[in-house]
Formats: structure tokens, C-alpha cells, sequence
């Protein structure tokens, strides 16, 4: 068989890591990849959001499977280019990604189906916003309501920094096009967690909950980032949580998506708070998370291929499970100068050698190679690098630990990956 797998970060460098592991016989081609990849697959220099040249490569090279790792490609109707072609992709239509590109959208859909969530207004007018914000009054959650890399959100504790964020969004464009329509949001209390289902539209397979960093400091203090690292497995998420979110909010969200038209096929991510009163959503994603899919894949025992080849022929997946090593995974994101707003990209890296009691996987997010073939900083997130151990602890000393060996210019990580976890099992322990 052959693969394409779209896209050039840390999670697409976890796919084709495991893809590779459970099939070595497997042909796998990334576009446009990263040098981590280059060690796995065949590398195309056709960017992830050139729909037409990502699908020539497809027919070119007669592939059977397409993973799309990004949301922008699904946004941008990759999939559908694809299918119209007859060649198997793995991910949602256009339609179904607006679950991720337009959070109004996302939340008409929750309104309908019933899916419990925080309630939000929509606002394209920046005046009528900050009237809406006096009204409602703070705390609230300021959100771009398209695609902002995971940046587009500000959580304000007065009025005075909501009214500072409308004016960011709606009228300096700091988020573009993301931002030229922005939601109010509730603020929830809770501990966040992040759980993934693979999908034909309307059979739901859930894989482990994680639970994702986005803070760039330690102590969950500073701007938000795309995800400074992530662990597995959740304690919070027992089976009965897994089995109620999937209940009350995957499973009518799909028949929501299918009554708009707009039937997900795929990986819905469910981003998610948990608190006094349940299970709510937070945000969907339409595709695998990062850096969430790093910590997941190295924890997964059956084969990951044979779901995405069933999601993407729109097979039954009622029959499909996934077994999990009884085992942590603790990944911590090593991030470039200046991250999230301005990183500094070009500084030449020095990775350490290969750890000799294994367990560690370096997962490259954003590198490149300059002219005379050096390793190089191409991305505010550099590295992804996830530490396996039978305890969560270990898991997350390895992971720090490994981390810091890898050298280059103003290179930051955080140390605390997993903080809540390890607070848990150190009250289970007192307890």
C-alpha cells in the first residue's frame, strides 16, 4: 500500500512514525514534510494548503490512502478534491471542517443537537461587541471564530481587557481573517481534557483522553500557545466520563452535522471542560490534534491504519477497538525564541543521541535544512518530544530531561507537563 500524509508538523511526524511501526512494508509519502519525516517517507515540496498540487500528487503517485494532517486543507476542501478524484482521504469535507473553521457555525450546530456548551454571542461590529461585553460582564472568553492556530482566544477578567481584545480582533486584525468575526464567550470553570474519535459520520471509536498545555510558562501562566505539550492517560477521564461525552455531545453533534448536510467523517476533536456541572465543549477541532497526537500514538498497541482506511472508505467501524499499553506518555514541546508572537527562526539545532534505555521519541514540529544540509529552526514549535514510562512521574522527567538536551538559540520548554495528574496521585497517596 501507499500513503500520502499532508502536512509537515509534529503530529504528522507522530502518523507516519506509527504508520511506519505497524507496517514496514507500507509506501509513505508526506507533502511537504520535515527532515523527522524525511527519515520515514518520501518528501514533496508541495505545501499542505496547494489543493490542486496535492491532489496531482495523489493520482500522480497512485496512492491508496490520503491522511490530511492540518485544519487549513480540510477548510480549503482537500478532501473533497480528493474524493471527486476517487482517491480515499481520511478527513471531513469543507462543510463538516467548519465544525473547527467558523466557532459560530460550530455552535449553531451544538444549539441544535443539544450539546452542552458555554453560551456565546457573535459579533462582526466591534461597537456592538463592547456593548454586549458591558451587558454581560466579565469574566468572558474573547474568540476569533475561524482558524487561528490555536492563538485566537483570550480569556478576560474585566471588562476593560474584553473590550481591549474586541479591539485586537475586530479592529487591528490581529488574527486576520480569523478574527473579522469573534464570539463572547461564558467563562467555564473546570479542568480541561481533549478526547478524540475517529468517525464514518456516524459510528464513533474514542481513543484515550489527553489533556493539552496550551500556557507557554510553567504554572499555566502567559499567552496561549498551539499546545506546549501533552499527556496520557487522564485519571479524570474514567470510562463513564469517556462513555457521557460520547453520549451526550459526539454522537449528536454527528447526527447535527448530518442534519446540516454536512455528514464528518474523520477525527472529530472534542475539546472539552469539565466541571460541577459535566462535560461541555469548549471548541471541536476537525482533525488530529498537536501536540496531543504525539502523546496518543505511542501508547496505541493495535494498528492505527485499518481505522483511517475504514473512516475513509466510509466503512462500519462498530467492530473496531484500540487497545492501549498500560503505560504514560508525557510530551513536552520545545518551542523557538519568541514564541507565539514572534518566533525567531534559523538558529542551527544539536539533538542529542539517541537515548540507550528507549522510551523517547523526538518528534520534529518545525525544522529545515539550509543550504549546507544543517538542521535549523523553521517554527514557533520546534520539537515534540514524548517520554513512555510505567509511571507518570518518570514519563515526565524523561520527557523534561530529553528536552533540554536538544541545544539551539533561545530554545524554551516547560518543565510542568502533567502537573495535574501528578498533583492527583500525590493527593491518591495521602489520601
Amino acid at each position: 500500500m501507499k500513503v500520502l500524509i499532508v502536512g509537515g508538523g509534529g503530529r504528522e511526524h507522530a502518523l507516519a512514525w506509527k504508520l511506519a511501526r505497524e507496517a514496514p512494508s507500507l509506501a509513505i509519502i508526506a507533502a511537504p514534510g520535515n527532515p523527522g519525516i524525511a527519515s520515514l517517507a518520501r518528501c514533496h515540496p508541495v505545501p499542505a494548503t496547494d489543493i490542486p498540487g496535492l491532489t496531482r500528487l495523489a493520482q500522480v503517485e497512485g496512492v491508496d490512502l490520503v491522511v490530511i494532517g492540518p485544519e487549513a486543507p480540510l477548510a480549503a476542501g482537500l478532501a473533497d478534491a480528493l474524493r471527486a478524484a476517487g482517491i480515499a482521504a481520511f478527513g471531513p469535507s469543507a462543510a463538516a471542517a467548519r465544525i473547527e473553521s467558523s466557532k459560530s457555525f460550530a455552535k449553531r450546530v451544538m444549539r441544535g443537537a443539544g450539546v452542552p456548551t458555554a453560551r456565546a454571542e457573535s459579533f462582526s461590529d466591534a461597537k456592538a461587541a463592547k456593548s454586549a461585553a458591558r451587558r454581560l460582564g466579565a469574566p468572558l472568553v474573547v474568540k476569533a471564530s475561524g482558524l487561528a492556530s490555536g492563538k485566537g482566544v483570550i480569556v478576560c477578567q474585566t471588562v476593560e481587557e474584553v473590550e481591549r481584545a474586541i479591539d485586537l480582533m475586530l479592529r487591528e486584525r490581529t488574527f486576520g481573517a480569523a478574527g473579522a468575526e469573534i464570539l463572547l464567550e461564558e467563562f467555564m470553570e473546570g479542568e480541561e481534557l481533549s478526547l478524540f474519535v475517529v468517525t464514518n459520520g456516524v459510528d464513533a471509536v474514542p481513543m484515550l483522553a489527553v489533556q493539552d498545555h496550551k500556557r507557554l510558562l510553567d504554572g499555566d501562566r502567559g499567552p496561549n500557545t498551539g499546545g506546549m505539550g501533552a499527556y496520557a492517560p487522564v485519571s479524570l477521564a474514567t470510562p463513564a466520563l469517556v462513555s457521557e461525552i460520547v453520549e451526550r455531545i459526539v454522537r449528536p453533534t454527528l447526527g447535527g452535522l448530518r442534519e446540516t448536510g454536512s455528514p464528518f467523517s474523520g477525527l472529530l476533536y472534542t475539546g472539552l471542560m469539565v466541571g460541577a456541572a459535566g462535560p461541555r465543549v469548549v471548541e471541536f477541532n476537525c482533525r488530529f490534534g498537536d501536540p496531543e497526537t504525539q502523546a496518543l500514538l505511542p501508547l496505541m498497541e493495535s494498528d492505527l491504519l485499518p481505522l483511517l482506511l475504514a473512516s475513509a472508505r466510509g466503512e462500519p467501524l462498530a467492530h473496531h477497538t484500540i487497545r492501549w499499553r498500560e503505560a504514560a506518555a508525557v510530551t513536552t514541546v520545545v518551542s523557538s525564541r519568541g514564541y507565539p508572537e514572534s518566533p525567531q527562526l534559523g538558529d542551527r539545532i544539536t539533538l542529542p543521541a539517541r537515548a540507550a534505555d528507549g522510551g523517547v521519541e523526538i518528534f520534529h514540529a518545525g525544522t529545515a535544512r539550509d543550504s549546507s544540509g544543517e538542521l535549523i529552526t523553521a517554527g514557533g514549535r520546534v520539537f515534540a518530544v514524548t517520554a513512555v514510562r510505567a509511571e507518570i512521574a518518570d514519563a515526565q522527567r524523561a520527557s523534561a530531561a530529553a528536552a533540554g538536551a536538544i541545544q539551539f538559540a533561545g530554545r524554551h520548554f516547560r518543565t510542568d507537563i502533567a502537573w495535574r495528574e501528578l498533583d492527583r496521585h500525590a493527593g491518591a497517596s495521602r489520601d
